[in-house]
């Protein structure tokens, strides 16, 4: 069962843009911390930026100034708004949301989305 889903992704040249979305499904009750992580061939799953309920963002050093998270508290909808793409950007990106509950904390992941950026 997919709870979240990732799109937006594509190819695209250097110094161009794209911007990803993150829709959750109806299933998830609550969702407090919001986040983009993204994965390249080869290298460990990374994080790009988180957003909390009230708008508090966090951005990885290699994105920042580049990407603004954004989300939508009525949809719980989250955007990453990517700018002045790399190569070194290519990667899966992954949605990630966290549900807090009364004794565990619930870890949803969507399925990736494809950012390639040509040289």
């Amino acid at each position: 069962q997919v709870q979240l889903v990732e799109s937006g992704g594509g190819l695209v040249q250097a110094g161009g843009s794209l911007r990803l979305s993150c829709v959750p499904s109806r299933s998830i009750f609550s969702i407090g911390v919001m986040g983009w992580y993204r994965q390249a061939a080869g290298k460990q799953r990374q994080l790009v930026a988180t957003i909390t309920s009230d708008g508090s963002t966090n951005y990885a050093d290699s994105v920042k100034g580049r990407s603004t998270i954004s989300r939508d508290n009525v949809k719980n909808t989250m955007y990453l708004q990517m700018n002045r793409l790399k190569p070194e950007d290519t990667a899966v990106n992954y949605c990630n949301a966290k549900e807090p509950m009364p004794y565990v904390t619930n870890d949803y992941w969507g399925q990736g989305t494809q950012v390639t950026v040509s040289s």
